[in-house]
């Protein structure tokens, strides 16, 4: 473990305060541009928000998809951003973006540990004009954490309600249609058992898996790079004041295991603290219908408390809450651990399949179910607005739940008993049953259920049109025809789970200027200070346009402030001094 040495004043160039995506992405590019750096990191383990993400990057024209032959333009993707952003379009903002983005992949790729792998996956809504079906999302690479050596232990683990006993999928989507398919297809199952028998053997030699994807291999290639440049990563290291010297930000002051210190920065100080998904009070500001009174449940990292935002206001920041939509929405599920604690499951794949429904406590469905998790999660609330919760509950029948699992409920053969005893699972051989159980209004069920089957048997779903787009159907089951979304909900018994609001992260922010600079309430940049990652507003207006539109403009933003950062000490240097001038 990287440990502060034992003077009570440390000093370098650039002090980060953050070590996800966003922090070490900066980090790192500033010491590649000779700057000395700290990061510190409040929690035990580095990563934040990243290491429990898909690890995906929206990049319109990225190296991966150029290389494939894969055809995209500079003015598609503005017009698609333009035509999702609305009234929040940033046009500076979207072209620095839009500029710096493949340059900051390739430079990744050619400097550092981190690597990038193609992705299918459609923009979130291809039929919108600038969309593409393919192309702008590329994925962290796997990678092997014992490259870590003794800082594996300090890896973020991924979350566990998406793990299968601690074993990683890949976002890519193909290691999912392999365990989905182990009980049908040879090939599939000889897949598994290769992947089980792999991970088993990490389990007995390292506690945990070693071979990790998605997001937990993106912050370990991040770590893995910053350590090597010798980057000092100090977790558990509390910044809690900015500290101010003339009207700049010089650097603050930090709570550690080992006491309290002070880290003085001579370029700035850089807030990258993932936001405030866990800040109550902000919340309360921010989410509607928490402001109602609704629960809400994120799965992103505890420490997530918009600390950020807190010390930027101390010193005349401001947290601007605008955006319709504050969140990255997901809909979560509250899994029981026992002592009365709970786990989210972010509901990523269940919704997509067929013979799954979603409905609210009258029994009726409300949006396309396989649209993004931020599309039905922004419907679940705006259709909660005048009920007492904001709830759907996810419902199927007995083949779709032994096909397709439902949320944290796992497909056969899997039991499902103990989900059942605990009350995550519920289930009923009638609608009705199954209804009861869950507090929804029987016959509002089964008229939906009736009219929904209407057209699920022809593969249509005539109320929201569900599977009409090529990103409905990427998550669906394309061996089920004519259309892979949609399904009816056949016999019984009948399953039902929970669902409520959630988020992957915010969008509103510290307001900022294009390069990062913490702005005041004139509009002028604090000398010093700078904000990057969730801390920072996102470009994306409070919509989200596409996988990995959070991770993209985070680590293209992070490196557009590091080489400001790095030209402003440059300026400094190339300034005559006052007895050159004499």
């Amino acid at each position: 473990m990287t440990r502060l040495s034992s003077t009570a004043t440390q000093t370098c160039d650039v002090l980060v305060i953050g070590a996800g995506a966003g922090g070490l992405a900066t980090a790192i590019v500033a010491k590649k541009q000779g700057l000395d750096v700290i990061v510190v990191e409040k929690e035990a383990f580095f990563g934040g928000t990243t290491a429990f993400s898909g690890g995906v990057l929206w990049v319109p024209c990225n190296p991966q998809a150029s290389a494939n032959g894969i055809q995209d333009s500079r003015e598609a993707a503005r017009t698609y951003l333009r035509n999702e952003t609305g009234d929040y379009f940033d046009a500076e903002a979207v072209d620095a973006f839009l500029d710096n983005a493949p340059a900051m992949v390739s430079f990744f790729e050619r400097e550092t540990a981190v690597k990038f792998t193609p992705t299918l996956y459609p923009d979130y809504h291809p039929d919108v004009a600038g969309g593409v079906d393919i192309g702008r999302s590329i994925l962290a690479a796997p990678f092997d954490i014992r490259q870590l050596g003794a800082d594996m232990a300090r890896l973020r683990p991924p979350l566990k309600t998406i793990t299968f006993i601690g074993m990683m999928f890949n976002s890519s989507n193909a290691d999912l249609k392999h365990f989905f398919n182990a009980t049908q297809s040879l090939t599939s199952f000889i897949y598994v058992a290769k992947r089980l028998a792999t991970h088993i053997k990490e389990l007995l030699l390292y506690r945990r898996g070693i071979n990790v994807t998605s997001g937990n291999a993106l912050a370990a290639r991040l770590a893995k790079s910053a350590l090597d440049l010798g980057i000092p990563i100090h977790t558990q290291t509390a910044a809690h004041q900015l500290l101010q010297e003339r009207g700049r930000v010089i650097g603050a002051r930090l709570n550690s295991t080992q006491g309290e210190w002070r880290i003085d920065a001579r370029c700035g100080v850089v807030l990258a603290g993932g936001g405030f998904s866990h800040d109550l009070q902000r919340l309360k500001q921010a989410y509607p219908h928490v402001k109602r009174g609704s629960e809400h449940f994120s799965p992103v990292p505890s420490g997530n408390t918009g600390d950020g935002a807190r010390m930027a206001e101390a010193v005349g920041g401001q947290l601007d809450i605008r955006f319709k939509d504050a969140a990255a929405w997901m809909p979560v599920s509250k899994v029981p651990m026992g002592d009365g604690r709970f786990t989210a499951f972010p509901h990523l794949l269940d919704r997509y399949k067929p013979g799954v429904i979603g409905v609210l406590r009258n029994g009726q469905r409300f949006t396309n179910e396989s649209n993004s998790y931020h599309d039905v999660g922004a419907a679940l609330i705006r259709a909660c607005a005048d009920e007492p919760e904001t709830a759907m509950w996810l419902i199927c029948d007995a083949q779709a739940m032994a096909k397709y699992g439902l949320g944290y409920a796992k497909p056969a053969p899997m039991p499902l008993g103990p989900l059942l005893r605990n009350g995550y699972l519920l289930k009923g051989d009638s609608l009705a049953e199954l209804a009861c159980q869950a507090g929804i209004e029987p016959a509002g069920l089964e008229q939906t259920v009736r009219q929904y089957n209407l057209g699920a048997e022809r593969g249509e779903d005539r109320e929201f049109g569900r599977g009409s787009t090529c990103f409905n159907r990427y998550l669906a089951d394309p061996q089920h025809q004519p259309n892979p979304c949609v399904a009816p909900i056949g016999k019984g018994p009948y399953y039902a789970v929970k669902v409520i609001m959630g988020d992957l992260g915010t969008f509103d922010g510290i307001k900022t200027s294009v390069v990062g600079e913490v702005l005041n309430e004139a509009g002028a940049a604090i000398p010093g200070l700078y904000a990057v990652g969730n801390d920072r507003a996102s470009i994306m207006g409070g919509n989200y346009p596409g996988a990995g539109i959070t991770l993209g403009p985070i680590m293209t933003f992070g490196y557009i402030t590091a080489r400001h950062l790095a030209q402003g000490l440059r300026s400094q240097a190339d300034k005559p001094s006052q007895q050159e001038v004499a």
